[in-house]
C-alpha cells in the first residue's frame, strides 16, 4: 500500500501553496509549521516574509488565509498576534487519515518504506571472548538492536556486525594452559537449555582463565611458554589456531545464551571479530604510510591531528602500528572500515560504542577520510552512550564492588517482574505458564525500556523497583495499556472497530487521534538522528493520551450510539497496533493479557 501522508505534511503543503499564490514575490517559502497548545498547529513563517517583503505581517497573513481552500482539511484558521496562523483541523480529516492508516494491508500503519534508502553497517553488541558479559555490555546491545529494527522498518538495508574481542596476547596464556590441561575446556550439554548450556560454557571458561592466570603469575617457565604461544598464534600455527577456535566457539555458546535472555537475535555470519581483519592489517598500514597519512614516530606508525593534544601541549597520535611491530586497535578499526565500505558497499557506518571511546573514533574516522576510505557519500557516526549507574549515582556494581554480571541483572529483573505479574494474575485469569512467560517479557522489557527511554549519551540510574512499576514512564505502563485495549476488544462482542468520519470528536478523542497520526513523523526523526529515546517518549505520550481518553470517553457504554462505540473501538484498536509496532521496534514484547 502507498504511504499515508501525515496531517502535518498535508497541511504544510497546503500552506506553502497558499503562500505562493497569495505572495508570489516571496518565492518558495516555508510556513514554519509547528504543533501548538492554542490550536492543532501554528504557522510562524509569515513574520520572516513580512520583513523580506516590507509588508504588514497581519495583512499578509490575511491574504494567505484567503488563498487557502475552504473545507476538507482545515476547520478554522485564525490570525493571531503579529501574524501567526493558529490552525484547527476538521474531525473528518483526522478520522479519514487514521482510517487510511488502519487499512494498510502491509501492517505498517501507512508509514512509508523508502526503496533503496541505502546500506548501513551497525557495529553493536561487542563482548569479549573468554570473558563474562557485564552490565557495561547492556547499552550497546539494547540500543544497537533497536536501531537495527528501526532502520530496517524505514527501508534501510542493514548489515549487523558484532566486533567481538577475539584476539590478543591473553590468548597465549589461555591456549598454553589448554595444551597442557586438555580436559579443562568443555561442559555437559545433554538435556540442558540454551541458558544452562551458556552458563556451563562460561563457568568452564572462567575456571580455565583463573587457573591459567594463577599459573602465569607464579610460574616463570609457563609465562615464557605462554609468550611463545602468542607468537605461534600470530604466525598462524595450525594447532594453536585450532585451540583458539575452541575458545571462540565456547564463548559463542555463552554469548548466544545471554542474547537469548535479552530476546535478541544474533547470527553467526554477523559475528566478525578483531581476528576477521588480521589479513588486512599490514596492507592498511602500508597504504597509510605510502600516502603520507601515517608517519613513523619513535619507531611506531602514527597519525597526528592538530586538534588532539595532551596536557603538555604536544599532539597525541593515533598509533596504528606499535614500535614492537604489533598492531593497535586503530589498525583493526581502519581495516574494518575498508571492508565495510569496499566489500559491503555501505554508505553509512554506525558504531554503538561507549562515549568514553569518542576521541578514538574521532581520530579513526578522520584517518579514514584522509586515506580516502570514507569518501563522498559515505558517513561514519558514533552513537555514543553513557554509563549505567547504581541508585547511588556511581557506576553500577555489586555490594562487594564488583561489576554486575549481565545474566544476574536480567534474572533479577525477570524475578521482580514475575512477582508483579503474579499479583494481578488471578484477576486476569493467567495460567502459571502465562505468568512465567509474561514475567520474562515484562522484566526484559523493563530493562530495555529504561535504557532506551534515556537519551543514549546520558548516564542513567539502574533502579529495578522503578523499572517494573505500573506507574510512570516504564515499559510495564505501556504493556498494560496494550493489554487493557486487547481486553476491551475481547469484551466488545459483535461490535467492530469502524471509523465514522461523520462524527464530532470529543477533546480526548481528538488528542489521541492527532498523536496517532504522528507515528510516522516520529520514526523519521528517530531514524535520521539515531535517537530511539524519542520513539520511547512518543509511545509513553500515546499511552498517556489513552489514559485521558479512558477517563473522559466510555468505550463500551450502553448509553453510546452504536457508531460511537465502533468509532471508539477503532481509536483504541489503532492505538494498540501503534503501541505494538512501536514496542516491537524497541525490541519489547506486548503480551495480550497481563
Amino acid at each position: 500500500m502507498a504511504s499515508v501522508p501525515s496531517l502535518a505534511s498535508t497541511l504544510q503543503q497546503q500552506l506553502a501553496d497558499a503562500l505562493t499564490a497569495a505572495l508570489p514575490d516571496a518565492g518558495a517559502a516555508d510556513p514554519l509549521l509547528r504543533r501548538s497548545d492554542r490550536a492543532d498547529f501554528q504557522a510562524n513563517g509569515i513574520l520572516a516574509l513580512a520583513k523580506k517583503l516590507k509588508g504588514n505581517p497581519r495583512e499578509l497573513a490575511s491574504q494567505v488565509t484567503a488563498a487557502i481552500p475552504a473545507g476538507g482539511l482545515i476547520k478554522e484558521i485564525e490570525v493571531s498576534g503579529p501574524g501567526f496562523l493558529n490552525i484547527t483541523l476538521t474531525d473528518r480529516a483526522i478520522l479519514e487519515t487514521l482510517a487510511e492508516r488502519a487499512a494498510d494491508a502491509e501492517g505498517r500503519l501507512g508509514v512509508p518504506s523508502a526503496p533503496d534508502a541505502g546500506t548501513t553497517v551497525i557495529d553493536y553488541a561487542q563482548p569479549n571472548v573468554a570473558k563474562e558479559m557485564h552490565v557495561g555490555h547492556l547499552r550497546s546491545a539494547v540500543i544497537g538492536d533497536a536501531m537495527v529494527r528501526i532502520l530496517e522498518f524505514t527501508g534501510e538495508s542493514v548489515v549487523r556486525r558484532h566486533h567481538i574481542g577475539d584476539w590478543g596476547t591473553q590468548f597465549g596464556m589461555l591456549i598454553q594452559y589448554l595444551v597442557e590441561h586438555p580436559d579443562q575446556l568443555g561442559h555437559e550439554t545433554e538435556g540442558t537449555g540454551a541458558a544452562s548450556e551458556g552458563e556451563a560454557a562460561m563457568s568452564s571458561l572462567n575456571r580455565l582463565y583463573k587457573a591459567s592466570r594463577a599459573l602465569f603469575d607464579s610460574d616463570e617457565e609457563f609465562k615464557a611458554r605462554a609468550r611463545d604461544r602468542v607468537v605461534a598464534l600470530q604466525a598462524g600455527d595450525p594447532e594453536t589456531l585450532a585451540m583458539w577456535q575452541r575458545f571462540v566457539d565456547e564463548s559463542k555458546v555463552y554469548f548466544y545464551s545471554v542474547f537469548d535472555k535479552l530476546d535478541m537475535e544474533i547470527s553467526d555470519p554477523d559475528i566478525v571479530g578483531e581476528s576477521g581483519y588480521n589479513d588486512m592489517l599490514e596492507e592498511t598500514c602500508r597504504i597509510l604510510e605510502e600516502t603520507g597519512v601515517a608517519v613513523r614516530s619513535e619507531g611506531a606508525l602514527c597519525v597526528f591531528f592538530e586538534d588532539v593534544k595532551g596536557p603538555d601541549g604536544n599532539q597525541v597520535p593515533l598509533i596504528v602500528k606499535k614500535t614492537n611491530g604489533g598492531y593497535g586497535y586503530a589498525a583493526t578499526d581502519l581495516s574494518a572500515i575498508r571492508d565495510r565500505v569496499q566489500n559491503l558497499k555501505a554508505d553509512t557506518l554506525l558504531y554503538v560504542v561507549d562515549a568514553r571511546q569518542s576521541l578514538h573514533f574521532k581520530m579513526v574516522f578522520e584517518t579514514a577520510r584522509r586515506a580516502g576510505w570514507l569518501g563522498e557519500g559515505v558517513k561514519a557516526h558514533q552513537l555514543a552512550f553513557g554509563t549505567v549507574l547504581g541508585k547511588d549515582g556511581k557506576p553500577f556494581k555489586t555490594r562487594e564492588g564488583v561489576t554486575v554480571r549481565l545474566e544476574d541483572l536480567l534474572d533479577e529483573a525477570v524475578s521482580r517482574a514475575t512477582a508483579v505479574v503474579r499479583e494481578k494474575a488471578e484477576k486476569v485469569g493467567l495460567s502459571e505458564e502465562e505468568i512465567v512467560e509474561n514475567g520474562r517479557y515484562v522484566g526484559i522489557g523493563a530493562v530495555k525500556y529504561a535504557d532506551l527511554s534515556t537519551s543514549a549519551v546520558r548516564d542513567y540510574k539502574f533502579d529495578l523497583d522503578q523499572m517494573v512499576s505500573l506507574n510512570g514512564d516504564t515499559s510495564v505502563y505501556l504493556q498494560y495499556a496494550y493489554a487493557r485495549i486487547r481486553s476491551i476488544l475481547r469484551k466488545a462482542g459483535d461490535a467492530e472497530p469502524v471509523a465514522h468520519p461523520e462524527l464530532e470528536l470529543a477533546p480526548a478523542e481528538r488528542s489521541l487521534g492527532l498523536h496517532l497520526d504522528r507515528f510516522g513523523e516520529t520514526l523519521d526523526e528517530v531514524a535520521a538522528g539515531y535517537e530511539p529515546h524519542k520513539l520511547a517518549a512518543y509511545l509513553y505520550q500515546l499511552a498517556s493520551h489513552l489514559t485521558t481518553f479512558y477517563d473522559q470517553c466510555q468505550v463500551l457504554s450502553e448509553d453510546n450510539a452504536p457508531e460511537v462505540v465502533e468509532n471508539r473501538l477503532f481509536l483504541v484498536e489503532l492505538t494498540a497496533r501503534t503501541l505494538h509496532t512501536g514496542m516491537e521496534l524497541l525490541g519489547i514484547r506486548t503480551p495480550e493479557r497481563l
